[in-house]
């Protein structure tokens, strides 16, 4: 049976959100929470790029110990040659994504005639054979602006991707200019025509991310194909952002059209990590989840209106469409309103101590707690933030990944 699976670009598409950002600790972080919420893979960033580098293979180390498994991670790289080469130089990435436009306004607008479609398909072909000869477990080819391309090209395109080596194909709405009937027949098209899973790469600027990546899911299976649905934490993403995460997964566990047992989310998806992990971006990124997010929103389960607060109170069904438990709500929260010490950049070592004890964790010697102590130094610098206790976890366990996840130095081209 043909499957939807989740990949999810925050640490890609959504570190993109102009005059926002994360910290590569904080990209890790993700990470480790993606994988504990079972989504398939994580688009993790640019292994072309240089100050990516030691992020990477940090990642990429966590994974091989287990740490990051069985998320895949996967880095995304335009179709220039050059930076395909700098990937697998800088790199130990195994999976990776290709990616160049294909719509007639793009190739005209971007390229100012010095290539054709003819050329970008060939770019295409050549980027895949490269990345193929330099050791690629997988490739995915994205088309950009897939939404605003004709159909006899977007086949042919995908049809010489598949040919030379892809094995996924990333339909990208990149101007969120589909809407769900328009998607699903393009995508269903697609798939029959080129039999190679469908990833969905949906923009929010009519605010229907949403419904065109499950519309668009909905169109992989009908054509005989696993369907990949992009997503990103709190609907980050350039512009109007990316398809939530969320509520991606609610759309596909709780609306009424997938209830036919046809189309079916990867069964390693656990809901319950929603809540965590959507408060965890919102910290990093600093954007407070909005009251009426989806899933995570203060609101989502809150009721005023006397005949909804009657209804909730008699049958939760009454009003509510799925439990607040089942996203890792329910807990109460615990804020210390008396003395608090913290770890900062300008700590010391009892401080330091006292916010380990708290979270039982323990030093052979104070040789060790000092190293440790230097590295939440450091990472406090690195995202200017006071660190998480899962941060915090992660720094005293994995002290040499943490040092090369804040290792950023600056590339400089030899002189003469």
């Amino acid at each position: 049976m043909n499957k939807i699976y989740v990949i999810d670009v925050t640490n890609r598409d959504g570190v993109q959100t102009s005059r926002l950002g994360l910290a590569k600790l904080e990209k890790t972080m993700i990470n480790i929470f993606l994988n504990e919420m079972g989504i398939f893979q994580s688009e993790l960033g640019f292994p072309y790029t240089h100050h990516e580098m030691n992020y990477i293979n940090a990642n990429l180390e966590l994974a091989e110990i287990g740490l990051i498994n069985p998320m895949r991670l996967e880095g995304w790289c335009p179709v220039i040659l050059k930076e395909v080469e700098n990937s697998f130089r800088f790199t130990k990435m195994k999976h990776i994504n290709l990616s160049i436009s294909t719509s007639e306004q793009m190739t005209k607008g971007k390229f100012q005639g010095r290539k054709t479609r003819k050329d970008v398909l060939n770019m295409m072909v050549e980027a895949v054979e490269k990345a193929k000869e330099l050791g690629a477990d997988t490739i995915g080819v994205n088309a950009e602006d897939a939404s605003r391309t004709d159909d006899e090209y977007l086949v042919r395109f995908a049809r010489a991707a598949k040919e030379h080596g892809a094995v996924m194909f990333r339909y990208c709405d990149t101007l969120g200019y589909d809407d769900p009937f328009t998607i699903y027949q393009r995508v269903k098209l697609l798939a029959e025509e080129v039999q190679i899973p469908i990833e969905l790469h949906c923009h929010n600027d009519l605010g229907m991310a949403v419904a065109c990546s499950v519309a668009g899911a909905k169109g992989a299976i009908d054509g005989g194909v696993d369907a990949y649905i992009n997503t990103a934490l709190n609907g980050m993403g350039e512009r109007a952002g990316n398809a939530d995460l969320v509520s991606v997964i609610l759309a596909i566990k709780k609306s009424s059209g997938f209830h036919q047992g046809k189309y079916v989310l990867d069964e390693r998806v656990d809901l319950s990590k929603a809540w965590k992990i959507a408060k965890y971006a919102g910290y990093a990124f600093g954007v407070p989840i909005p009251i009426n997010q989806v899933g995570v929103g203060e609101n989502a389960f809150a009721h005023e209106s006397g005949i909804h607060a009657d209804g909730a109170l008699k049958d939760r069904r009454n009003y509510e469409l799925y439990d607040f438990e089942e996203l890792g709500r329910g807990e109460p929260e615990i804020v210390e309103s008396g003395r608090k010490i913290t770890v900062g950049e300008y700590g010391g070592i009892k401080g330091f101590r006292n916010v380990y004890d708290k979270l039982e964790i323990e030093f052979k010697n104070d040789e060790e707690a000092t190293k440790i102590l230097e590295l939440a130094r450091y990472a406090n610098v690195h995202t200017q933030k006071p660190l998480t206790n899962d941060e915090l976890k992660f720094i005293a366990k994995y002290p040499e990944q943490a040092k090369k996840i804040m290792t950023v130095a600056p590339l400089v081209p030899p002189e003469g």
